[in-house]
């Protein structure tokens, strides 16, 4: 055990995580050349496409240092905030986390957050600054930075740089001389710490998880805790780029085991493993729950694919443990499911994650949040879609959550930062220098405001440089109202939304115009209105497409073309009666985009 190194990286968005890893695997010739490719460890289409990792990925190393053979278990980690939980389950199974600074661009907003978490687990901190290769790198500056971050020596920041492979050496020789081995007594009861988990068609549930005591062999009879199933352990190995199957693995070790498991309810991420006949006394501490931010309805475009819908769900739930999900109905879209996300960008991944690889074309409706409804009675609801509102005059108070959010900047651009936060009812906590021309506001924000556009539109104004974090800060009473989309006078309930009062009518206005110009011209005229309650307080109208019925009178009495025009409009009139709206899918997405 005591040449076991279990490490992750840490980083914000874009600081070179991936490609530092390639280089490690590259210098520890775990990799075969024909296996080379930029981002290794990034094996999923849409990680590659994109160029930001989503999954955390754990790979096996082994490194000859001073003729002592050591093994080093690595696990690279997403650097964008709605993958945070991904980070904090691969801290849990480490000792030691290399926190990555970009040379060119200094600290930012996500790693300081994912600093504070591996602090919060006593991780050993080896600090290096990447792309050092890089002609406009800082790198004076920026140790002045993380200096101040960690109160670290000058001399234990390591330059180094993913491209050229410049440093790589010095990082593997601090992981072995500073990462602290496990700890943990391999003759003691079996505990195993899931942190992981995927689909295999195959070979059924695959769960990754780090053993924190006792010794593990092929054929042995296991248990986990939280759900009390038992099953035979049919293979235990280590994770190289593939799997390697092993005779035994003892504590320390990072690996994966099949049981044949064939229902994912039965595989809880942060659950433990243990024998059934010397099991441990009590589960390991595992993770918090957690709690998503936004909320959206998902819904086959086919009713009859609900089914197949759900075991999709269920199949992505396992490798993406931060989903959450319920079922739901709606009058206009049938059945499907409420999904809790930890933000927009999760939300978009998984939708394209659903369309890929399992191929299930969905709707989703507009995301939102959750509310706590307070009822005359005294009883407290919560509201996580606009339908579950109760009466008006039921309703005492509605509060919404409210976050407090970090924003680090340069200085030129805070005036325009600052328009739009206010702009979202945000509210200046405070506003400090961090270095030279970099400042760090805090605002406290509801969450409602930053779900739709506030991160493209922070990016665009900084011109990216501004990063951006946030933590749930409690909730607080709010004027909030909802906001109803009729067609021809009936409630379309997937458009509707819960809004500030102050907002309500441009946004209903706006909305108006946009479905005006998105749904398709039918037989008969279609009022478009925005309601507040009872109050209409926008209209349009798509006006009918209509035949030239008097195209054949030329000449003669005007009440023969009256009579026809009277003719066709009472067509009309029963037309409107018996006639229903189809709201295409576009109207829906287009909803979510204004802004």
């Amino acid at each position: 055990m005591k040449n076991i190194r279990n490490f992750c990286i840490i980083a914000h968005i874009d600081h070179g995580k991936s490609t530092l890893a390639d280089r490690l695997l590259e210098y520890t010739k775990t990799l075969a050349e024909k296996d080379l490719q930029a981002q290794v460890l990034d094996n999923m289409d849409l990680e590659r496409e994109r160029g930001i990792t989503i999954k955390s990925h754990a790979i096996q190393m082994n490194f000859n240092m001073d003729g002592q053979e050591y093994i080093l278990n690595l696990i690279d980690t997403p650097g964008h905030v709605d993958f945070s939980y991904e980070v904090s389950r691969s801290i849990a199974a480490c000792e030691g986390a290399l926190l990555i600074v970009d040379a060119t661009q200094g600290i930012q907003a996500q790693t300081i957050s994912n600093l504070y978490m591996a602090i919060e687990h006593d991780l050993e901190i080896i600090p290096v600054m990447n792309k050092m290769d890089m002609d406009n790198a800082m790198p004076e500056e920026v140790e002045d930075q993380i200096v101040e971050l960690i109160g670290c020596k000058r001399s234990d920041i390591i330059r180094a740089s993913g491209k050229t492979g410049m440093g790589v050496e010095e990082i593997l020789r601090a992981i072995v001389e500073r990462v602290p081995a496990p700890k943990g007594d391999p003759d003691a009861p079996l505990q195993c710490l899931i942190f992981d988990s995927v689909f295999n068609a195959f070979r059924g549930i695959i769960a990754y998880f780090k053993i924190v005591n006792g010794t593990i062999h092929p054929g042995d009879l296991v248990k986990f805790i939280a759900t009390g199933k038992e099953y035979d352990a049919d293979e235990i190995g280590i994770l190289k780029l593939d799997m390697v199957p092993q005779q035994s693995l003892s504590a320390g070790n990072v690996g994966y085991i099949i049981s044949g498991i064939k229902t994912s309810r039965e595989v809880k991420v942060g659950d433990t493993i243990t024998h059934v006949k010397n099991p441990a006394l009590h589960a390991i501490d595992g993770f918090e729950e957690v709690k998503p931010m936004v909320f959206a309805g998902v819904y086959p475009i086919e009713t009859e694919d609900f089914e197949d819908l759900r075991a999709a769900i269920e199949k992505l739930q396992l490798n993406d443990a931060s989903l959450t999900f319920e079922p739901e109905s709606s009058i206009a879209l049938g059945f499907g499911f409420r999904c809790g996300f930890l933000g927009m960008l999760h939300m978009e991944i998984v939708q394209e994650r659903l369309d890929r690889e399992f191929d299930m074309n969905v709707i989703t409706t507009v995301p939102n949040v959750s509310y706590k409804v307070y009822t005359k009675k005294g009883e407290l609801l919560e509201v996580h879609n606009p339908s579950g509102l109760p009466d008006v005059l039921a309703i005492d108070r509605i509060e919404e959550p409210y976050i407090r959010a970090s924003i680090i900047t340069r200085t030129e651009y805070i005036g325009q930062i600052m328009t739009l936060c206010l702009g979202k009812r945000g509210e200046l906590v405070k506003q400090e220098y961090i270095s030279g021309n970099r400042m760090e506001l805090l605002f406290d924000m509801p969450l409602g405001e930053i779900v739709f556009d506030f991160y493209d539109k922070l990016k665009s104004i900084s011109k990216g440089y501004a990063s951006f974090d946030y933590h749930m800060n409690g909730y607080r009473a709010s004027k909030l109202i909802k906001l109803d989309i009729l067609l021809n006078g009936e409630p379309v309930d997937a458009l509707s939304s819960l809004i500030h009062f102050d907002n309500a009518v441009a946004l209903g206005r706006r909305m108006c115009e946009k479905l005006k110009e998105l749904i398709p011209r039918q037989q008969f005229d279609i009022a478009v209105q925005a309601a507040i309650g009872a109050k209409i307080i926008a209209r349009e109208t798509i006006k009918a497409v209509r035949k030239d019925v008097t195209a054949k009178c030329y000449g003669g009495d005007i009440s023969r073309k009256r009579k026809l025009l009277e003719k066709q409009k009472k067509g009309k009139k029963r037309m409107k009666q018996i006639g229903s709206v189809e709201v295409p899918q576009k109207a829906f997405l287009a909803v979510l985009k204004l802004d």
